[in-house]
């Protein structure tokens, strides 16, 4: 994706040392009394001829020189304020009904440059201030709400919407994205771990290495936003359907928000999942998106992904679509047994491939008790009766065969009312799972 120009626009209010005199001035009269209101549109003047990296550096100077950092928080909600106009251009983003996923994650974006610029103001404070460990546990404690942007605001972005620019045969810019993002996941983890744990260096160079570590950071989150508010959010508005922002709102619940409650948004049109979407981008939806993507796209023949996902032969499931093959294939591939009883309390099916316990055909329609010795049979029927009572969900038990260790659950199957459909066992060897220790991660596997 092109890189937005952020160099210094700043004709009306001269170079950098001009910018920061203007931005003391207008503080100390903040200090002095004066209502923050009254200063907005000259605060608004001076900070949108600034870069967005640029004001986390000069904030660090306006500490060292003496500024408190509960006067300069006070410029916190006017840079929120300016990142919104700056996309007024491609659209208003208060057009956008309240509880639309554009809204939100408009939103969103508004509470992650305050805490990326009340963190660097934290830091800036860090070195100056003799009690260093309240600010030390602030830090953390905002670091750690940092870490649930990846979970929630990225996350929703990643799973629920670069979907459908890939259906349109647009894959650059949620690469690239996704790769920032994950560059943020691991700056918040590296700060998290740094402050949490003594690293053994010298108290001021532990500080010094924070300090640089939440600049970073921040500077990251604060582009992030620039990018997405510029360009990558004017680019949805452009392209997406409202059957398709339906699609992604009836989904955003099961994954979450960053620091926002968004109300419920109604709409009639049928919801779209990316693979039920027209994949045609008409000449005035490239012409309307914005000049960063237009480069991007330029001299490139967008081919939309033509793969059908529903065959003529599959079943279509709550979450998808399988064939007979697929399905059988996929009970021999899963790496513990499972075996179905219905509600008749019937063996009415067993998968095949990896088996702990052995079966065998002569056990479809069998009676679940008589598929267990005498003795056991009082347990096996208290277990049933009381997941058809509903008392009970699940049941477990582990027992030793040799030098392995196996678990045994049994889970109750209902409807989407709440109705006795049967009972699933799961019989799994966990003995490897349990030696597992530390972590091994996807980007570390070796073919």
């Amino acid at each position: 994706m092109a890189e937005l120009d952020k160099k210094d626009k700043g004709d009306k209010v001269g170079n950098k040392v001009d910018k920061k005199e203007i931005l003391k001035s207008l503080l100390r009269q903040i200090h002095e009394g004066k209502d923050v209101n009254e200063l907005k549109e000259q605060f608004k003047d001076v900070l949108k001829n600034i870069s967005p990296l640029e004001i986390p550096l000069i904030e660090q100077e306006l500490v060292k020189e003496g500024i408190s950092t509960r006067e300069i928080a006070k410029m916190c909600d006017i840079h929120v304020e300016l990142f919104r106009e700056s996309v007024k251009g491609a659209f208003d983003v208060e057009e956008l009904p309240q509880g639309h996923p554009l809204h939100t994650l408009f939103l969103e974006n508004d509470e992650i440059i305050k805490d990326a610029e009340i963190l660097n103001l934290l830091a800036s404070t860090l070195i100056a201030n003799e009690e260093k460990r309240p600010i030390l546990g602030n830090m953390s404690d905002l670091v750690k709400e940092l870490a649930k942007i990846g979970h929630t605001h990225y996350n929703r972005e990643e799973m629920l919407i670069f979907p459908y620019l890939e259906r349109r045969g647009i894959t650059a810019i949620p690469n690239v994205l996704w790769f920032k993002h994950d560059e943020i996941r691991v700056s918040i983890r590296k700060l998290s771990n740094y402050l949490s744990q003594d690293r053994g260096e010298s108290w001021e160079e532990y500080l010094n290495k924070i300090v640089e570590e939440v600049k970073s950071l921040s500077a990251a989150l604060i582009d992030m936003v620039f990018r997405e508010n510029n360009i990558f959010y004017p680019t949805l508005k452009a392209l997406l359907s409202e059957g398709e922002w339906k699609a992604i709102k009836e989904q955003e619940n099961l994954i979450g928000y960053y620091k926002v409650e968004p109300p419920e948004w109604e709409s009639e049109a049928k919801p779209l999942q990316p693979y039920e979407i027209d994949t045609a981008i008409s000449p005035e939806q490239l012409l309307s998106l914005p000049e960063e993507v237009q480069t991007v796209l330029k001299g490139q023949i967008l081919k939309g992904d033509e793969y059908v996902v529903k065959k003529e032969s599959d079943l279509e499931i709550d979450t998808g679509f399988l064939s007979r093959d697929e399905i059988n294939a996929i009970f021999k591939t899963f790496p513990f047994d499972i075996t179905f009883i219905d509600k008749e309390d019937r063996v009415r099916f067993f998968s095949g491939g990896h088996r702990i316990f052995a079966r065998t055909p002569s056990v479809i329609g069998r009676p679940v008790q008589l598929c267990h010795p005498p003795r056991s049979v009082h347990i096996v029927n208290k277990i049933l009766e009381a997941f058809k009572s509903g008392e009970k969900d699940v049941a477990e038990f582990w027992i030793q065969m040799g030098e392995r260790m196996i678990h045994i659950r049994y889970f109750a199957v209902r409807d989407g009312c709440g109705e006795y459909l049967g009972t699933l066992e799961v019989v799994q060897d966990i003995t490897d799972i349990k030696r597992l220790e530390g972590e091994k991660r996807l980007l570390g596997w070796k073919s």
